[in-house]
């Protein structure tokens, strides 16, 4: 049992949360099923349901309370068996604070005078206080103006770092609760918070970045709710009672980097037995509308994996180099005893230049951490509020010789679910899509960025629309996307324009003010409805149905009653390989070709989503636009014989992909794009736009092995030069680096960019042969497309309704393909040159040969 798409029920923030359930295997179609809800002593029985449904099921009792706590569980009937399963385990679902009247806690910060122009040095906060029965239930509600660490008489609380995270800050910030029973304990306790400028107030942007974006309080908010065991309660929040001092961290920001000065730190400042070396002064309070407070549509960001580094190289001068062997993104943990004073500075970089580290493409972001020692015995210290993109670090100032084991690299991410798998008998494939899986984590912390090294980090829309498909394979985003489109919602303009990034910040001039751009304003039409298809979500759909709509009528009205967008500002065929390094729009695609293919495409999927939510005349009405700008893009743009006015692989993947070409021109138009793959020697001539298209486009018009011959290219432009390159991300051109091993010259040259990492969307449809032919995969197409000399192929995909899994190999006398469906689900099985198999749930094997001969 699941609730909504959140990995636990504690602090949900709905009153009415949706359920999920998945079956047993082996245990037959659910036919119907009955829900009990326990609440209070109190139990509630739906009694039997006849219905099929499993996923996302409306809540069945009366909505939670604020903090009411509910076990539920569930049981069905299946087919062919007589009697309900056994109940499920009991799952747990507990409201966070569902009204802005629950909340009496306040903005707590600092006091002091601070230079808001400058770096300033974080402030940490403490309340004391008192509980004198025995504790039975302890929740803190907690969220910060800027970022926090909360710790309770000395133990942390949680493991989530960066939070709150960042969202659209004065309409919606993010608060967490917390199960904070075992940190209490009765008699004196002490609740305290470590806090860090992050988003809210830190330097943050382009061209030296923009301070206090949000507002100058670093502030604490804090409302701790404890039960005793008599029944009582008591609250303890943040309010003017407590107080403040400057903490050990010196300054700290996301791009720059921590300094942390351990001898100004008392390890038990949280704690009732503190020696109060530093002076406590009393807070300042703010304000924040508690009707802003929402409980979290996600998971947090947290620790995934630890990495030692591979090799350490102790340079002529002193210093230490470090690779792990991985360009990822996080912090180092250290392990270190040295004298008082003894300053240790780490540094980082994704490659090296010469041996050194190559901070050039870092722009303006140091990323640069500081450890001064105490002198008291070994310290274990990594930073608390900043994340490096890296595989190399520089380690200055170490004492003694730096061991492998002193050092770690430990790697930060959205705490997604990780749900798709590929993996074929061609190694540089593999490590392909090893690298699009590396640059989803390093990029998908906490709103999808583009980069996580540079001095940007945003939340560029066009990146994740083009990049949606693959991320909700790989891992369950459902809820992290969720939360991002609302913000983008938020941000839209009030005549539909999205903007290019989300959240907003102060951009450099091309981006502002804001214009429509297509492509990336399509994230609001394109990524709801690749949501919608893999994960089921039906109100998902509708919540972001507005936004979508206004950028569809936009784009009406931008085009006219010509139904051509060919005016205003667009990016085109953004980082097209032919692009000079300083103009990546100047591509060989025209740039409104490709805001009127978007136009069409955006307006065929909002009337696919209208007739989804059961929107008649919506539906009717933007097919009809739909219709209405394809011929007019035929006409623009196509040309009888198939030709297109802009004769690039790009303009013909666009027609062909989003079907925008004639049924006569349509064959001609996929036979001249395998011309230009050819004539390119099958090198990528592609950017953003045309990239995660043109397999789709070759495989479609009967060109499979070009399909096969452009994957698997290891000459530049191509997907696998950066592998032999030795890559272990996905860069952000196709030539960051040269062969010669120098770097881009561009300004914008990063190693870890998930965008053209897309492709991995047909590996997992293609070449592994895994489609949803239904909303959550409630229906598969199990059809894998062999070429290109690979051999076998294994591709795993937990669906929300259980485990979806194709494995085939080739044999002498043609394929032998394993299926797993899973319970609730229906299959077919298309192999090559067979007819179609339907297949129910459970474990299947055909072999083409056999199939041959029962069709005989």
């Amino acid at each position: 049992m699941s609730f909504e798409h959140l990995p636990d029920g504690l602090g949900i923030g709905t009153a009415t949360p949706r359920l999920s359930w998945t079956l047993a295997a082996g245990s037959g179609s659910q036919k119907a099923y009955e829900v009990q809800l326990d609440r209070g002593g109190r139990s509630h029985r739906t009694g039997r349901v006849d219905r099929p449904d499993q996923l996302l099921v409306p809540w069945p009792g009366e909505p939670l309370a604020s903090r009411e706590r509910v076990t539920v569980r569930v049981r069905v009937w299946t087919s062919g068996a007589r009697e309900p399963s056994p109940w499920s385990e009991p799952a747990t679902v507990e409201a966070g604070l569902l009204d802005p009247a629950d909340w009496c806690a306040v903005p707590v910060g600092a006091a002091w005078a601070e230079d808001p122009a400058s770096d300033r040095r974080p402030a940490r906060v403490r309340k004391d206080f008192r509980l004198d029965r025995p504790v039975a239930r302890a929740r803190l509600h907690v969220t910060a103006h800027g970022l926090y660490e909360v710790e309770i008489n000395g133990k942390r609380v949680g493991d989530d770092i960066l939070a709150p995270g960042w969202t659209v800050y004065p309409h919606r910030l993010r608060y967490r609760t917390h199960d904070v029973t075992g940190h209490l304990t009765q008699g004196a306790n002490t609740i305290g918070a470590w806090l860090g400028d992050g988003w809210y107030r830190g330097r943050y942007g382009f061209d030296g970045g923009t301070r206090n974006i949000y507002g100058t309080d670093q502030s604490l908010i804090a409302q701790l709710e404890v039960t005793h065991e008599d029944g009582t309660t008591a609250v303890v929040a943040t309010d003017g009672t407590w107080t403040a001092a400057p903490g050990p961290i010196m300054s700290s920001g996301l791009y720059e980097g921590e300094t942390f000065d351990a001898r100004l730190h008392d390890p038990h400042w949280a704690t009732p037995s503190r020696a109060d070396t530093f002076a406590w002064t009393p807070v300042r309070t703010g304000t924040r509308d508690p009707a802003t407070l929402v409980a979290p549509l996600g998971p947090p960001v947290r620790c995934t994996q630890e990495l030692p580094p591979v090799s350490v190289t102790r340079t002529g001068d002193g210093r230490h180099l470090l690779d792990f062997g991985q360009n990822l993104v996080g912090r180092l943990r250290v392990t270190v005893d040295g004298p008082a004073g003894t300053t240790i500075t780490l540094r980082h970089a994704e490659v090296l230049q010469d041996g050194e580290l190559a901070t050039r493409p870092l722009r303006e972001a140091h990323a640069t951490d500081t450890l001064v020692l105490a002198g008291q015995g070994p310290l274990t210290w990594e930073p608390r509020f900043t994340l490096h993109g890296f595989r190399h670090a520089e380690v200055t100032g170490w004492p003694g010789e730096l061991t492998a084991d002193s050092v770690t690299a430990r790697i930060y991410h959205t705490d997604m679910r990780r749900t798709g798998w590929f993996e074929c008998s061609d190694p540089l494939v593999n490590r392909l899509h090893e690298n699009v899986v590396w640059s989803m984590r390093g990029n998908f912390v906490d709103i999808p960025t583009d980069c996580p090294q540079r001095d940007e980090r945003l939340g560029w829309t066009g990146d994740i629309q083009v990049f949606a498909p693959t991320a909700s394979f790989l891992y369950d985003c459902a809820g992290m996307l969720d939360s991002w489109l609302t913000d983008v919602g938020l941000e839209q303009l009030p005549d539909g324009t999205v903007p290019w990034y989300v959240p907003v910040i102060p951009g450099a001039p091309m981006w502002t003010p804001i214009q429509p751009g297509a492509a990336w304003g399509d994230v609001v039409t394109l990524t709801p409805w690749t949501l919608y298809l893999r994960f089921g979500d039906l109100e998902l759909l509708r919540r972001h149905n507005g936004t979508a709509r206004a950028w569809v009528d936009l784009m009406e009205r931008l085009a006219g009653p010509e139904r051509l967008w060919d005016t205003g500002f667009q990016l085109g065929d953004w980082l097209d390989p032919a692009a000079p390094p300083d103009d990546p729009v100047a591509g060989r695609t025209d740039r409104y070709l490709v805001a009127t293919a978007y136009f069409a495409h955006s307006a065929r999927h909002l009337a696919l989503a209208a007739r989804e939510l059961g929107d008649r005349a919506g539906a009717e009405r933007y097919a009809g636009l739909a219709d209405e700008v394809t011929e007019a893009f035929r006409r623009r743009y196509v040309r009888p014989s198939g030709r297109m006015t802009s004769d690039s692989p790009t303009a013909y993947a666009l027609g062909l992909a989003f079907d925008l070409i004639g049924p006569d021109q349509r064959q001609p138009a996929g036979d001249r794009l395998a011309e230009l793959v050819r004539q390119d020697d099958a090198r990528i001539a592609t950017g953003f736009v045309g990239t995660p298209l043109i397999c789709d486009a070759l495989t479609d018009t009967g060109h499979l092995d070009l399909a096969y011959r452009l994957l698997l290219q290891t000459e530049c432009p191509s997907w696998l030069y950066p592998v032999t390159m030795g890559a272990t991300t996905i860069w952000e051109r196709w030539d960051s680096m040269r062969p010669d091993g120098t770097l881009n010259p561009g300004g914008m040259t990063s190693f870890n960019h998930y965008a053209l990492g897309a492709v991995a969307d047909w590996l997992h449809r293609t070449v592994g042969g895994i489609t949803a032919g239904a909303p959550g995969y409630r229906d598969i197409t199990f059809r894998p497309r062999p070429g290109g000399g690979i051999t076998w192929a294994r591709t795993r995909h937990e669906t929300p309704y259980g485990t979806a899994a194709l494995s085939w190999e080739l044999t002498a006398t043609g394929m032998t393909a394993r299926f797993t469906v899973p319970e609730g689900c229906t299959a077919t099985a298309e192999l090559p040159g067979r007819a179609p198999v339907v297949l129910g749930p459970g474990e299947h094997t055909l072999d083409t040969a056999e199939l041959a001969e029962d069709a005989a």
